[in-house]
């Protein structure tokens, strides 16, 4: 064997090996690339479903916002119907108020009369005894 033969194994070898090499890389990106596309299916499946579920999720959010308006114009029609009620309310306290301020003053009033007529009726009592006391004195002197 030459040194011709023997650089030209080498080379033989060198090639058997980078075949090798690049056999043993191309499974591996084959691996990889089929990896890949399983990842990139599912994905695309789970977008699927995502965009079905957000389609579903959108319209029942939908619905919930049409009922939620409906119920905010019904109760908003109802407050304008009880507010002339509590309107009404407000003013009869305020009467209940003033009459029961006008019924202390009245009172008060009815006290201090009440207290100057008791003088007075004590007065027409004993006035009314010493008349008749005087009467019967004068009686007595008479006779």
């Amino acid at each position: 064997m030459t040194g011709g033969d023997i650089a030209l194994i080498i080379i033989a070898a060198a090639f058997s090996l980078l075949v090798l090499t690049l056999i043993i890389l191309s499974s591996k990106v084959v691996k990889m690339v089929n990896s890949l596309n399983q990842t990139i299916e599912t994905t695309n499946k789970t977008i699927g479903v995502v965009t079905k579920e957000v389609d579903v999720l959108t319209h029942q959010v939908d619905v919930l916002l049409s009922k939620t308006n409906a119920l905010v114009e019904d109760v908003s029609e109802k407050v304008a119907t009880i507010d002339p009620f509590f309107t009404a309310v407000a003013d009869l306290s305020v009467s209940v108020s003033d009459l029961n301020t006008q019924s202390r003053k009245l009172l008060t009033h009815v006290s201090a009369s009440t207290k100057t007529a008791g003088k007075i009726a004590s007065m027409t009592v004993l006035g009314r005894h010493a008349f008749k006391l005087l009467k019967k004195r004068n009686k007595k002197k008479g006779r």
